[in-house]
């Protein structure tokens, strides 16, 4: 078992490094620019070109069944799910199968009416509850990962 980490905004590393270290898995963060991390040979930092979709496509292209994805990125989340890994938000949305595609429909939305100068709010502030929060969902989420991957 992987966790992939979608990096560049992710408010919750300490928390992955903190599960990962307990259960015994290893971690990729992926990020286009540079993100300080353990010394730690379970804990790999992966350096993207910038650009857009490039460390949502270097974690597609590598994430597998047992393995689970942290992204507030909804199209990456369902690309993971297509290739039978566990999804979820740092704010602890799990991304599921029978969800993704009205969350897909509603990013587009959401894009179309920002494109036409509608304001829309940004994501409340992270707080203690969040992380907590996240810290079960990304258990729920290896376990789930264990059971599918046998």
């Amino acid at each position: 078992m992987i966790i992939y980490v979608d990096a560049d905004a992710c408010p919750v590393k300490e928390e992955v490094y903190k599960v990962a270290r307990r259960v015994g898995c290893d971690v990729f963060l992926v990020a286009n620019s540079f993100i300080r991390t353990p010394a730690e040979p379970r804990i790999k930092f992966v350096l993207v070109d910038a650009g857009a979709d490039i460390a949502d496509d270097w974690i597609a292209d590598r994430a597998i069944l047992g393995d689970v994805v942290i992204t507030n990125d909804i199209p990456l989340a369902a690309r993971a799910l297509e290739k039978g890994a566990e999804a979820i938000s740092p704010t602890a949305k799990v991304f599921t199968a029978d969800m993704i595609g009205s969350a897909l429909a509603t990013r587009g939305l959401m894009e179309h009416l920002r494109s036409f100068g509608e304001i829309t709010t940004g994501p409340k502030p992270f707080s203690p509850k969040d992380r907590s929060a996240f810290l079960s969902a990304l258990d729920a989420a290896i376990n789930r990962a264990r059971k599918k991957a046998g």
